[in-house]
């Protein structure tokens, strides 16, 4: 097995922007292993020093989106007396987008992504989504936003990431045959609670998928037909007995589920 080559990623903000554009790149060599560094806020000469000395001894190469223009060419500078590959993928578009615009950049680190109170609720609901997904942690269930309840693969959990990318904080609470929900459910206001349903022969397709992929029998129990009727029919059974919404998540995407969520929730 070949050594992974390093990439470090010099920021002085998240970079975001970096990774996503070297992510981009590489798979078009999906067949060479690459190590990603994130190196994130650098700000002073100590940072760059320090970052380029990691990448030194790893022969890395280093590409970096640094928008003050000092530090920058430190970087620049460094690599190339160090005998260190560099890219830097912001100042030459900075550079032609203030000739063509007739003013020179800000030169201010992070406006990219407006690190405002919107920001840090939406990184909040995040970290509490992901802490409260498949039922994890249910004594905080009464501090989420939107629960979701439904049996296994009915998109609990990326329904949940995609709406906490939109700053609600999700938790999500699997229906699992002979095993009672948490107590914790039923003490949520149901007016934030949605129920997700499947169409039976969907959920063998995603479920079949998700046995292939790990490289277990598509035919077990379950991805059986019989079994998955059951599984949705004691569901709906229970999902009666309270007054929480029925969503149907059947050849839906996220985006229009989410949608329905917030709407028939009352919350857009």
């Amino acid at each position: 097995m070949s050594t992974a080559q390093a990439i470090y990623l010099l920021s002085d903000a998240t970079g975001e922007t970096a990774e996503k554009m070297v992510m981009a790149a590489l798979t078009q060599f999906r067949d060479k292993p690459v190590r990603l560094t994130r190196v994130n806020n650098v700000r002073t000469k100590n940072q760059v020093y320090e970052a380029l000395d990691e990448a030194l001894g790893n022969s890395g190469l280093v590409v970096y989106t640094i928008v003050n223009r000092e530090l920058a060419q430190l970087v620049h500078d460094e690599c190339d007396g160090l005998g260190l590959v560099s890219i830097d993928l912001l100042t030459p578009l900075l550079m032609k987008v203030a000739h063509f615009l007739g003013r020179s950049p800000k030169e201010t680190p992070g406006l990219l992504h407006g690190i405002d109170e919107a920001y840090f609720r939406r990184i909040e609901a995040i970290e509490f989504t992901v802490k409260h997904d498949d039922g994890q942690e249910p004594r905080n269930l009464y501090q989420a936003d939107i629960v979701l309840v439904g049996i296994s693969r009915t998109s609990k959990t990326p329904l949940s990431i995609y709406l906490a990318h939109r700053g609600w904080k999700v938790a999500n609470v699997p229906l699992v045959k002979g095993i009672d929900p948490p107590e914790q459910l039923f003490e949520v206001d149901p007016k934030r609670i949605a129920a997700l349903v499947i169409d039976p022969e969907r959920l063998v397709e995603v479920r079949a998928a998700r046995l292939r992929n790990l490289g277990q029998d598509p035919r077990a129990a379950y991805a059986d037909y019989e079994q998955i009727e059951e599984e949705l029919k004691d569901a709906k059974k229970f999902f009666r007995r309270h007054p929480w919404v029925v969503i149907d998540v059947s050849s839906k995407a996220i985006e229009e589920t989410a949608n329905e969520v917030l709407v028939r929730l009352g919350l857009k």
